[in-house]
């Protein structure tokens, strides 16, 4: 691959792109003046659970505020927050050559959609990224969780099969599917959680290990099911147990769930949501592309998702409170208790 642009140098972005770097493609990344001065100052350093402990100098690194003019990437990775799609999407679609193939590494089921009606000139492909990635310090992304990456496309498509075999090289996983829906829509359950472990204060393996916070996750992912399966969207098993049966050990007395559950307490301490952050840090969350998704396809079934729509208000409301749920206060705000 002759170049790769990371739109919206975050958590994802910078690690996602920091990987791609270091298989020895270079990377352009775009992102937010204070993530950028950070790696100007820091450099660019990634850690995972699995012992990776790699750093790009600050001289290595190809930073900008606006996607570069005449620049022809191979590839662009779209990691922008939702509510960004469309303004970063037209931004790249007045910038890069017709046909330019556009990934979307977001949260939520719409974001490739939106991005492709406001730059309908780009090739854009569903993406979906299984694992955590938190910030550590200034220009530091650890990965907390495992899987692969996963986009819309065949082998056919050049540049991602070229892509896929540059994260190889770093033992990064890309697997590709000519329909991500069902994919989309089990990580999308799976993320039904962020706004719970973000309510929760507390890291995602002390929050698992807590019976409440589990049970309100349960509930939030039924309701979810339940309007899928009303819907007829098939939904991808990204987990070691199917969807319904993962309900049923949400729910269980936590001495089992420790038990049962240990390939998904393979989290380390470090890992948190995205959207804890994004409230610790007071900035707009993607709560409205993950519960808000599950609330407007109850709607569009003439239907309603109260739970999913009462956590995306707690989330929202979230500036008035200031300080964490605990389980019992979670449960009675959902009505579960």
């Amino acid at each position: 691959m002759t170049g790769v642009l990371v739109m919206g140098a975050g958590s994802v972005g910078c690690f996602v792109g920091g990987l791609t770097q270091l298989a020895g493609v270079p990377v352009h990344f775009v992102g937010r003046p204070r993530v950028l001065a950070h790696l100007r100052k820091q450099g660019l350093r990634l850690t995972d659970q699995d012992g990776l402990d790699r750093r790009i100098p600050a001289l290595n690194l190809r930073l900008h505020e606006e996607p570069p003019v005449g620049l022809k990437p191979d590839l662009v990775l779209l990691c922008v927050k939702s509510g960004a799609t469309v303004e970063a999407a037209t931004s790249l679609g007045l910038t890069l050559p017709l046909g330019t193939p556009v990934v979307s590494l977001q949260n939520g089921i719409s974001n490739a959609a939106a991005a492709r009606e406001a730059a309908p000139q780009l090739h854009w492909h569903a993406g979906m990224v299984p694992f955590n990635v938190a910030e550590i310090s200034p220009g530091h992304y650890h990965r907390g969780t495992g899987g692969a990456l996963a986009a819309e496309g065949t082998p056919e498509d050049l540049a991602l099969a070229a892509w896929q075999a540059a994260l190889a090289r770093n033992g990064m996983g890309l697997q590709l599917h000519a329909d991500l829906a069902p994919v989309q829509w089990g990580k999308l359950l799976l993320n039904l959680n962020n706004p719970v472990n973000a309510l929760s204060g507390l890291p995602l393996r002390d929050e698992l290990l807590q019976r409440g916070y589990r049970r309100v996750l349960a509930a939030l992912q039924q309701e979810a099911l339940d309007l899928l399966d009303a819907a007829q969207r098939p939904v991808a098993q990204l987990t070691p147990l199917p969807p319904r049966r993962l309900l049923m050990l949400l729910r269980m007395p936590t001495p089992i769930f420790r038990l049962a559950a240990a390939r998904m307490l393979r989290v380390d301490a470090q890992a948190r949501s995205s959207m804890a952050d994004d409230l610790a840090q007071g900035r707009t969350t993607e709560v409205d592309a993950l519960c808000g998704e599950i609330v407007r396809l109850a709607r569009g079934l003439g239907r309603s998702a109260p739970l999913n729509l009462r956590m995306q208000t707690l989330v929202q409301a979230w500036p008035k409170r200031r300080h964490p749920y605990s389980p019992t206060e979670l449960l009675r705000a959902l009505g579960l208790s």
